[in-house]
């Protein structure tokens, strides 16, 4: 049977069938058009200002929130708080200023306790020196006598010590002794003692202090050298940048005496 024989109800239910299946195909491409998403570039940026945008008014409402107490607040309480903050200000300052007027106290007392640690140990050495219990070097002169008569005796080398101990000598070792305050010699020529060790020619002063005025005190008219030359002795003085006295006494504890600093 031919179309044209088809009765009309035919007719109509075939052309609801073929409407059917065109509308479940329309869909079925929407949904196709739809998934997977297909996103691009400019809806990405877009995607990422509107959530940008939505954060930033999400934290402007909140701190709308928090400020909403000292908005609320009464003029006195405002006050109150403000005078709050100058006063705990102002302790702030205050203590500032106290540490730091601390500081600046210790800074200044280990100045001074390193000073006077200083000045100890100088002071330490300057005794060390005269007392002999320390080496020291310096400038100086070396004295060498000549005895070759013994004519040389222990009074005029003890002359000689004293007149280089008025020109300003600091330290003197003579023939391997320390020179200290309570030196002495004795003895005759060719048999002279220093502090009761006996010495023999030449004499040599290891002399340190300042050449310049050693040399000419030992050498004025009627002095030292003179008197020593008188004898048949030969004398010789050499002055010298670095004169190195080494020879040390023992630290002698006083047996009575004892320091009356607390």
């Amino acid at each position: 049977m031919s179309n044209e024989e088809l009765p009309d109800g035919a007719e109509q239910a075939g052309e609801r069938t073929a409407g059917s299946a065109k509308e479940l195909t329309g869909r079925q491409r929407l949904i196709a058009g739809l998934w997977p998403p297909r996103v691009t570039r400019a809806q990405l940026i877009v995607a990422v200002l509107l959530f940008v945008l939505g954060l930033g008014l999400a934290i402007q409402v909140r701190s709308n929130s928090d400020n909403s107490a000292l908005r609320g607040a009464r003029q006195e309480d405002l006050v109150r708080i403000l005078d709050e903050l100058d006063d705990r200000t102002q302790r702030l300052e205050d203590e500032k200023q106290r540490l730091d007027a601390q500081r600046t106290e210790l800074e200044n007392s280990s100045d001074q306790a390193e000073e006077a640690r200083k000045q100890t140990v100088e002071k330490e050495r300057q005794l060390g020196v005269l007392a002999g219990t320390v080496a020291a070097h310096g400038p100086g002169i070396t004295l060498t006598v000549n005895d070759p008569g013994d004519g040389v005796k222990a009074d005029m080398l003890l002359d000689a010590l004293q007149e280089l101990r008025a020109a300003g000598a600091e330290a003197i070792e003579v023939n391997g002794v320390r020179v200290v305050a309570n030196t002495y010699f004795s003895g005759d020529g060719g048999n002279v003692k220093v502090d009761d060790r006996k010495i023999t020619a030449p004499y040599v002063f290891e002399v340190i202090g300042k050449p310049q005025d050693l040399e000419p005190a030992l050498n004025i008219p009627g002095g030292v050298v003179q008197t020593l030359e008188k004898e048949q002795a030969t004398v010789q003085v050499e002055q010298a940048d670095d004169i190195v006295v080494d020879a040390l006494r023992p630290a002698k504890q006083p047996d009575y005496a004892r320091s009356s600093s607390p």
